[in-house]
């Protein structure tokens, strides 16, 4: 039996779709949207128990463009004796704080009468001339940086900048791009990383951190409230300063440090305060401009 062959002609269009490219591609954006927002919003719902486990680095790195945004090229100038005191003194409360290993704090002075200092992300704390020329003692100056010290150790700052950040540094693993726009805008929203905002359950954490690091260098807790003395001396019959607005102060606050001085003070009996270097008040002192 003979097979017979006939060649049919090929249907017009069986190789392409009956929808049209556009339709195709906005499935596919839409759906690659579609997973990518629902990824941000489990993001956001887990970021307050992420941020315990994203490496301090990460906070480092974004950080670099925003440590010094005054002084930018402060690494290829000879230190100034009042940062190499106030980074010496960083040094040694920063191990009596045990902060974890790869924590580093790096401070910075900024000759401006404003009385404020604050601590923000990767370590970074700022002591202005307003306020540490107001210090009596260096115990009061070792219970301010402490106390900004402890920040750091506690993340409070990358918290305080909220679950924006944090959704952004987690992102950049997925896609740098993302990742760096949320985090930029958030940074850029903030001013610097000036103006964050800790909580008072912060700022108590914060505090108690700070205390044992001065019995544990000073042995005894005499001139911590030497600070606050200074601090209520500035805020009477004054509008909040930038101190007083991301360091809430209150009555109570100050009597528990009080408190804490009054019961070391009668186990030590001899509790010697710590005087500032000499040339201090020349170091922080106003720069005459030619």
């Amino acid at each position: 039996m003979a097979l017979e062959y006939s060649n049919q002609e090929i249907p017009e269009g069986i190789n392409t779709s009956k929808d049209h490219p556009l339709k195709e591609f906005l499935l596919l954006t839409g759906g690659v949207m579609v997973s990518i927002a629902a990824l941000v919003l489990i993001l956001v719902l887990l970021s307050d128990f992420i941020v315990d486990y994203i490496p301090f680095s990460w906070e480092q790195q974004l950080s670099i463009p925003f440590s010094d945004p005054d002084n930018a090229d402060s690494s290829e100038q000879a230190a100034k004796p009042i940062e190499v005191y106030l980074q010496a003194l960083a040094e040694r409360l920063s191990a009596a704080q045990n902060l974890p290993e790869g924590m580093l704090i790096k401070t910075h002075y900024i000759d401006d009468k404003t009385v404020n200092a604050f601590a923000t992300l990767g370590g970074h704390v700022f002591f202005f001339r307003g306020l540490l020329e107001k210090l009596p003692n260096e115990n009061a100056l070792a219970m301010l940086m402490a106390h900004e010290i402890a920040h750091v150790k506690f993340r409070h700052p990358i918290r305080s900048l909220g679950r924006g950040v944090v959704v952004g540094l987690l992102m950049s693993l997925i896609s740098s791009s993302i990742g760096d726009a949320i985090m930029q805008g958030f940074v850029n929203e903030a001013g610097y990383l000036t103006v964050l905002k800790f909580g008072r359950d912060m700022e108590a954490e914060s505090d108690e951190a700070a205390l044992a690091a001065l019995l544990s260098l000073y042995g005894h807790l005499e001139g911590a409230d030497d600070l606050f003395r200074v601090l209520q001396r500035e805020y009477d019959d004054k509008e909040p300063f930038e101190f007083f607005s991301t360091h809430p102060l209150t009555d109570d606050r100050i009597s528990n440090i009080r408190n804490k001085a009054r019961q070391q003070r009668q186990i030590a009996a001899v509790n010697e305060l710590t005087p500032l270097p000499e040339a201090f008040s020349n170091w922080v002192a106003v720069k005459e401009t030619p």
